[in-house]
């Protein structure tokens, strides 16, 4: 079994039969459980889950929207097919001052770059998308929030900091997406990508998704396919989603779940 599925399924399943029951602010219960982890070496596998299909591309240029193009406008979405942010856009088509916002607002991946070039045994390599004065200007806070990069012997290591981890369907998107995120920071930066560990301060699963998971959990994981980028690439603003390819993806059929707004 590989390590994705392998941690997701362990953890779905403890938050089903241990998790704490309760309402919240969309109006659909949830079963939670605090201060969960998984923790992935990117020397090893690629993690993305395979007993349900992941859209990968999907993801990836969700990804890009954030960090690549540095977007809040959904429109920028749409040019790519991606319908993701629909329910959150306001009548001005974005999102407000949320997710890319936040990193163009401070130039937070030149920063980061810089810092990681030029200074890699630093500690304050972090990018933050928690800005105090912007947070009511949000359509939606960011749950995937903060990021913390560390170099040790060569190799980029990261840690994401998600407030609130809806298991069903963000956190497969979640570390999916940041474990390309420190591929590409590592290529483009010298450095070989290392440990990923991925914090869940609210793990949780919806109501409505508990019967869909338990599908899951019948499922037999296949091997983690590898990642492929395009050794062109020097430069992260040129990085292009086709640029950026899985191999060997193997997966079960999609799982339908609705999204809780």
């Amino acid at each position: 079994m590989n390590s994705a599925d392998q941690q997701y399924l362990a953890l779905v399943r403890d938050v089903l039969e241990n998790g704490y029951y309760d309402n919240n602010r969309t109006g659909i219960p949830t079963k939670k459980l605090f201060g969960r982890s998984f923790q992935f070496d990117l020397q090893q596998e690629f993690p993305i889950l395979t007993t349900k299909q992941v859209f990968f591309k999907t993801a990836l240029k969700e990804l890009f929207w954030i960090y690549v193009y540095q977007s809040n406008d959904v429109r920028k979405l749409h040019e790519m097919g991606v319908t993701v942010w629909d329910e959150w856009a306001r009548e001005d088509h974005t999102i407000g001052k949320a997710y890319g916002y936040q990193v163009r607002k401070h130039r937070q991946i030149d920063k980061l770059i810089e810092g990681l070039i030029h200074n890699p045994q630093g500690r304050r390599h972090i990018i933050s998308l928690w800005d105090l004065a912007d947070l009511e200007e949000m359509a939606l806070q960011p749950c995937a929030f903060m990021t913390m990069w560390d170099v040790s012997d060569g190799y980029l290591n990261c840690t994401l900091v998600q407030r609130s981890a809806d298991l069903g369907l963000g956190v497969p998107f979640n570390f999916t997406q940041y474990a390309v995120l420190v591929h590409m920071i590592a290529h483009v930066t010298g450095l070989k990508p290392g440990k990923f560990v991925h914090y869940l301060n609210n793990a949780h699963i919806y109501e409505n998704h508990f019967e869909p998971i338990k599908q899951q959990l019948e499922r037999t994981p296949f091997p983690a396919p590898t990642l492929w980028i395009n050794p062109e690439v020097k430069d992260f603003y040129q990085f292009t989603p086709d640029d950026i390819r899985l191999i060997g993806y193997q997966h079960h059929p999609k799982i339908e779940m609705e999204v809780a707004v």
